[in-house]
Order: structure tokens, then sequence, then C-alpha cells
């Protein structure tokens, strides 16, 4: 079991409890293989051995739907191995780990990183990349089962039943990359067995080891051998005994694979001769060194010592100046690329190994190479004292420098005084202009790109969908507001970008609020919504031949009548492009706001005392109105002094006979509440 502490336990404690096992104390893990980056790679056609298991750790990893849980454990990778596998056939993975102690509890989690850092294992919440885990207390042997029912198995507080120690066996895919922790939390530092037995995936490499190419050194002393994948670097022989002589008199004195230092793995090995092979044709041969075989790849396949590879050691020749990186809009340096390495101390930085001419003067400032560890570079960047923004061509001459000569190569040849001709194009401008015309229901923009410096391609985007390509482009705007413009210009070598916003800001739009039902000989409050730009003008029209021109009214008193009478208001708003935007509402003026409740109602749908309720409540606030039937049942409510009765309860019509009917308000000029009820017969 990963870790067990009391419920009870505080934060302090848990994060100790990453840190301390008992009296002992976890250190960083620094040993190969024992941190994600530097994971073991793993063959499904080999049991890997791990006798020792130093004590330490890294940090806390994330466990679906065990992290996290109240249940006294936390999860890290303690005393851990890291491994790591590619499925080359999708399928079921079966993993066993086979204790040397019996006693032993191992736990253990399986990531896919497919396209990820190693590293997200400490930091990823993210359960889809976790396939498989189990951090059960019991001891011996884990890993998976066809016969298990969870594919990740928690760790367990004390005294409850522990969870068993192997998992159903996850689902890998071909083509994706995973990396499996063991973690042994006994701290015996015994080691185990690991084995991939059980399951329908393949992880085994298909991939046949064998030699891929031989480069030599200038010298012809040493060769650099690469391998078709990447094979083991504990079976390659140091003295070199894995090689067989070249042209059987030359032989190895020693193998140096690249990269081991931080790998169990690698692709490379440098090969050392006793002496040097002259121009010529030569194979290399493998054979079987001091360790007894040949090199080895992960699933401990040899490379057969049939394996042949050929090269040449060429006649040393000067190494030319016959590579440019393509030149990209206004350069201020190129980069010459070359077939061998260039020693850097053989470029002067102040660029005098170079002289440029051309359509217009240019200054070169200095030169300088991507050196690597050994001071060596495959390129040189020649740069400028500005920009070259004009039309022109070019040649770069390489010539002695400052030092007395031009550049020298790793194999010591000095380049020879050449040249290469290059050519720019003008840079080119998107600034683009606009004309715009407004209208009352839409604006009209055109755009328009001067063109010049050899521009022939447009790009506009007007952020209404889609692109065009014309050097002048109509828009038609039927909104209003924030337009957003980009255009994009070409000459084929260089490109520009530029993007504006504009505003349309002729929005017009009249509109008011207003009661629709008022008392009579009471004003009547309107308010306008100006949410108009640039209005000049205002006009109300009240429908009792009053008006207004004001852009607020507030209030108007309309004349009263003995019925209901009804107005229709007109607002219109006009603004200096001469629009007008008109807005009307039809209101009621009834004849009384006397509150009152009718003694009977026929809702036989001839449009006629169809619906029951209070009558001209427009003064009552907080209106409820409440009917009952008979026998005290509730069977209509309303809150709404317009949503009235129609003689039904459920959908279903009620019976012709006496109701009664309560309502309750506050008035809304005195304030006070007012609770009536009485009685009406509803006729059929």
């Amino acid at each position: 079991m990963n870790y067990q502490l009391s419920l009870k336990s505080s934060g302090a404690a848990l994060i100790a409890v990453l840190l301390l096992f008992g009296n002992s104390v976890f250190a960083q893990c620094t040993t190969l293989g024992q941190t994600p980056s530097t994971a073991i790679p793993v063959c499904g056609t080999s049991v890997f051995d791990q006798r020792v298991v130093p004590d330490c750790t890294n940090g806390s990893i994330y466990v679906p739907n065990c992290s996290g849980v109240t249940n006294g454990c936390a999860y890290a990778d303690i005393n851990p191995f890291w491994y790591k596998f590619t499925c080359y056939q999708s399928g079921t993975l079966g993993l066993l780990i086979d204790p040397i102690s019996s006693s032993d509890d191992y736990d253990w989690q399986i990531w896919d990183i497919t396209g990820l850092s190693p590293t997200i294992v400490y930091s990823n919440t993210n359960a889809s990349l976790i396939i498989g885990a189990n951090f059960s207390a019991l001891p011996g042997q884990t890993g998976t089962k066809s016969t298990a029912s969870k594919t990740i198995e928690c760790c367990t507080v004390q005294g409850v039943t522990n969870p068993p120690n192997f998992s159903k066996l996850p689902n890998i895919i071909a083509g994706r990359n995973y990396l499996l922790m063991i973690s042994n939390y006994s701290q015996s530092q015994q080691g185990y067995k690991l084995s991939f037995t059980g399951g329908t995936a393949v992880i085994t490499d298909p991939k046949e080891p064998l030699m891929q190419q031989v480069k030599p050194n200038c010298g012809g002393d040493e060769l650099r051998l690469k391998l078709n994948k990447k094979m083991k670097c504990s079976t390659i022989v140091a003295d070199g005994s894995d090689f067989a002589p070249i042209n059987g008199t030359v032989n190895a004195t020693g193998a140096r694979p690249i990269g081991c230092n931080t790998s169990y793995e690698t692709d490379s090995v440098v090969i050392t001769l006793a002496q040097s092979l002259p121009p010529g044709n030569y194979s290399l041969h493998l054979k079987n060194g001091g360790d007894g075989n040949t090199i080895l790849d992960l699933c401990d396949r040899e490379i057969p010592v049939t394996d042949t590879v050929f090269f040449t050691i060429p006649l040393l020749q000067p190494t030319k100046l016959d590579s440019l990186v393509p030149v990209t809009c206004a350069p201020q340096s190129i980069r010459f690329v070359f077939s061998k390495l260039i020693k850097c101390s053989s470029i002067d930085p102040s660029g005098s190994d170079f002289s440029i001419s051309g359509t217009y003067p240019v200054a070169i400032t200095g030169a300088k190479g991507n050196c690597n560890a050994d001071d060596l570079t495959s390129d040189i960047i020649v740069s400028f004292a500005q920009p070259l923004q004009s039309t022109g061509t070019f040649v770069v001459s390489l010539k002695p420098g400052f030092d007395g000569n031009t550049i020298v190569d790793e194999c010591n040849q000095t380049t020879p005084p050449s040249q290469m001709a290059f050519s720019v194009q003008d840079t080119v401008n998107a600034d683009f202009n606009y004309n715009l015309y407004y209208g009352c229901s839409a604006d009209t923009i055109v755009y328009s790109h001067p063109g010049g410096n050899g521009v022939n391609n447009w790009l506009w985007n007007f952020g209404t969908g889609g692109n065009t390509y014309n050097q002048t482009e109509e828009v038609i705007y039927k909104t209003f507001g924030q337009k957003n413009t980009t255009l994009i210009v070409s000459n084929g070598f260089c490109k520009d970008t530029v993007s504006k916003s504009i505003y349309l800001d002729n929005f017009l739009q009249a509109y008011f609020t207003v009661d629709t039902l008022n008392c009579p000989n009471e004003p009547v409050y309107i308010t306008g919504i100006d949410s108009s730009e640039r209005p000049i003008a205002y006009f109300w029209n009240f429908g009792d031949g009053q008006t207004s021109t004001a852009d607020q009214p507030q209030s108007h008193l309309f004349p009263s009548t003995f019925t209901d009478a009804k107005y229709t208001i007109v607002h219109s708003v006009t603004n200096d492009l001469g629009c007008t935007s008109t807005y009307q509402k039809t209101i009621t003026i009834v004849k009384t706001c006397r509150i009152d409740v009718p003694n009977a109602f026929t809702p036989n749908s001839d449009g006629l005392n169809d619906f029951f309720g209070p009558m001209n409540a427009i003064k009552a606030d907080n209106f409820i109105f409440r009917i009952y039937n008979r026998w005290g049942q509730m069977i209509f409510e309303s809150r709404n002094w317009l949503n009235q009765w129609d003689g039904k309860y459920k959908g279903i019509d009620q019976d012709p006979t006496t109701y009664v009917w309560r309502l309750s308000y506050i008035d809304k000029d005195t304030r006070k509440a007012v609770d009536r009820k009485g009685n009406f017969v509803l006729i059929r």
C-alpha cells in the first residue's frame, strides 16, 4: 500500500508522508531509470530483472477515482523504476511484477504519453491518460489478470479490506507510446522481475536489428555507425571487440555509444580505428564481442554477423560555397549551408570573410555559425547593416578575411574564394483606404488598396464570412456598430497584413415604454428609450390632437370620457442624415379605476361575459384573486387581474352553481391593504 493516514491527518502530515517513511528520508531520484525522462525501454518478449531498488522519490501522481478521495491515502512514485514501450499491435496488455521477496508490496501505474513530455505524470489530472494501476497493500506478485474486475485499484485505509493486487488487463493502441511506473512501497530495496504475458497486444518491435550507415571522419581513423533503430547501450563493448577488422587488417580499438550517459538505448556508435584508412571503398562487419554477442536490440535480438554496411573514404576536397537557404522578404541576413562541418574558429565574427555587391549598397556587419560542442557548424549566417527592402540582385563573395584565409572545414580544407547570387523584391504595405457612404437602413463602404511594389494578390476579410480577392471591394452593411476589416497583400515574395476597425455610428431607433391601461383624469407617464446615434429631432403625437418635440415628454393628460377610450401614441426620431425611425403603441384610458367583481358570468364562448374576475384593477399591487367551490376547494388563482377564470378546473367545465371568491391587494394610491370576498353564479 502507498500511504496510510488517519482521516484526521493534517495537510502538513500528508506532505511529510511524501518525504518520510519510518526513519527513512526519501532523496530525489538520480539513478538512471528512476525518473520518467530516463525510463528503461522494455520489450514484450524479454523478462526484465531489476535486482536492486534504491530509495528515492520524485513527486506525487494522480490516480483516477483514488487521488483526492478522503480515505487516508496519498500517491507518489516512491522508490520507483520507470519503463517505456510502444504498442505495435492493439490489444490487451498482460503484466506481471514478481518481487524477489514475497513480503514486498509493489504498486504500479501506466500512462499513455503519446506526444507528451514524460514529466507530465507529476502534473497530469487527465484520467484518459491513465490506462491501468494497482495500489493494493497486499504483498507478493502484482500486475494484470483476465479474471480481475477493475482496471484501477486504489490504496486502502488501515482496517479496511484490501483490494486485489491484480487489475484488469488494460487496452493499448498500436502506434502509441506508454510509460510504466513500478514502486516498491516496502522500502526493502529488493527488486523484482518484470514480464509481459497473457495479453493480446504486441509491444515487441518487429523490425530486425541491423546496421544502417557508416560515415568516416576526415582522417579516416574514426567511423560513425548509424543503427536502424535504438539498441541497448550495455551490449556495445567499449574496446571495439564487436567489430571485425576493416579489410581484415585494421582493428577497432574503441566503441563509444552516443547518449548512453542519460539513456539505456542508442542508435549511434563512434568506432575508433587503430590506424587511418586511405581513400577507397570499405565494408564494416560485426563479430561476437567480449560479451559473447554482437549488438542487441531492446528485445535481446542480435545484429547478425552476416550484416554488412559499405562506406567510402573520399579524397579530401575543399567544401564549396554551394548552398544558400532561400531568401525571404526584407532579409537582414542570409544563411549558407555546407556539405561538411565548418570550423567556427575560422569564421571572422566581423564578416570580413565575405563581401557583397549589387543593385544598391549593402554593408556586412558580421558572420557566425551555429556552433556545436566541438566548435563546428553546418551553416554560416552573414548579417547586413539594414534589411534589404527594395528590389535588387546581389552577389556575395567569399574571400580571405582579416585572418588571411577564407573558411576551413572540419577536415582542415580551406574553401576557395567563390560567389553566390540572390535576389530580393520590394517589401509591400497592406495599408488600405476606404470611403464610407451612410444610408438609413444600410451603410456602404468602398475599400481600396493603392497597389504598387509589385503587389498582385489581395485577401480581404470583412468579418462577414468568407474572403474576397480584388484590389477594390464594396461592402454593404445592414447592421451598424464596429466593423473589423483585415487585408493581406503579397507580391509573391513579400506580404503584409493590416487590420482596421470602422464604427458605423448611424444606428437609429425610436422606442418608448408606457402602461397600456390607465385611469381617467390621471397623467400617463411615457419614457422615451433613446439608443439612437446622431439624433437631432424628436416628435410625439399622442393621438388626442396634442404633439411634442421634446426628447422626453414624461407625462401626458388624456381627455376623460364615459367609456373606455383608446389612443395611439406615435414617436419618431430623425438624425442628421435625414433618416427617420418611428414607433407606436396604443393605450386605453378606462372609464373608471374602481375595482369591482361581477356576481355572475356565462362561459359559453359567445364573446360576452366568458371570463370571471375583478374589473379595472389597474391600481392593485400584490394582487391575488382566488375562487373556491362549494366544498372549499380552491379551483382558480390569479396574480394578474387580466388573467381571469374561464369556468374550468384542470381542463374540465365546472357545474353551473354558486362559487366563492376572495380578493386581496395593496392600493397603489393609499398603500393600504384590501381584503374582499363574495360569491357569484356560473350560468351555462
